[in-house]
């Protein structure tokens, strides 16, 4: 269930946030190895020039280091608590190892306390244990998913994601994604069961303009709002029409394909419906 407000003030009338139900943060702290620092760029590179606009400012944070490779095979790990992680849209599930070790990783919707979880090759099929794709039953709905063995899991890692295995032949699974794509991906890559948590991170409305700096993004300004110098959409006199879409640069937007021509497609069983 997502969380509505009473409008009390303008703001609130129109603020729409995920539910904090499924957080259950642990009793004991996580110990600091989990966290490092994370630097803020600001959008900038190491020119000191912008590269990526409406970025800076924000909350300080501290990044959560997370067990994407999930290699601590066949022992089993006890769910210690479920904690929300700023620089992710998923939330993260802490792990105590059997052998005192411990590791977050990302939390399947559903997870809670005192479930246990372990990547293997053998049963049990729970949510949150992570096992290769040549042993996963067909039909399995996963996330996590590597894409070369050993690599970490690279895909379907964003909040209320999953993927679909829809069968296996000469060493490949058959991957449906969340886009519609179907994609041949090593049955010797690993994946983790389940859908990942925050289902309902899509229906979030912000409500306010403060709430988006809180977070690091800084306001964008409409290119036809600006003078022709500074966008392809600029200048004119009134509210002009007829621009193509088009980026700051020239570049098409709406339609115009980006996908490098080379690029493979071999991995590729059906494209994405568009």
């Amino acid at each position: 269930m997502t969380k509505k407000f009473r409008p009390i003030t303008p703001s609130l009338r129109t603020l729409v946030l995920p539910s904090t139900d499924a957080l259950a943060p642990s009793k004991k702290k996580a110990p600091k190895s989990l966290f490092s620092a994370k630097k803020r760029t600001s959008g900038r590179n190491h020119h000191g020039h912008i590269t990526c606009r409406h970025r800076g400012g924000g909350q300080k944070r501290k990044y959560r280091i997370v067990d994407f490779v999930r290699a601590k095979e066949n022992i089993p790990a006890k769910v210690a608590g479920i904690e929300y992680d700023p620089n992710r849209t998923a939330f993260l599930a802490l792990l105590y190892y059997a052998d005192g070790e411990k590791s977050y990783i990302l939390a399947p919707q559903g997870l809670k306390i005192g479930d246990m979880v372990q990547a293997s090759e053998e049963p049990p099929f729970n949510i949150g244990c992570a096992m290769r794709l040549k042993n996963m039953p067909i039909g399995s709905v996963i996330h996590n998913i590597e894409l070369y063995p050993e690599r970490g899991g690279k895909l379907v890692r964003s909040a209320g994601l999953s993927a679909q295995l829809l069968g296996r032949s000469n060493g490949y699974a058959s991957i449906r994604m969340p886009s519609g794509e179907v994609r041949l991906i090593s049955e010797e890559c690993k994946a983790t069961f389940g859908i990942v948590s925050n289902v309902e991170h899509n229906l979030r409305v912000e409500g306010k303009a403060g709430r988006r700096r809180w977070r690091g993004i800084r306001p964008t300004v409409r290119g036809v709002a600006m003078n022709p110098v500074d966008h392809p959409h600029g200048g004119g006199e009134g509210r002009s029409k007829g621009n193509h879409p088009q980026s700051p640069w020239g570049l098409c937007a709406k339609g115009y394909r980006t996908r490098s021509k080379k690029k493979s497609n071999k991995s590729i069983v059906k494209k994405r419906s568009r």
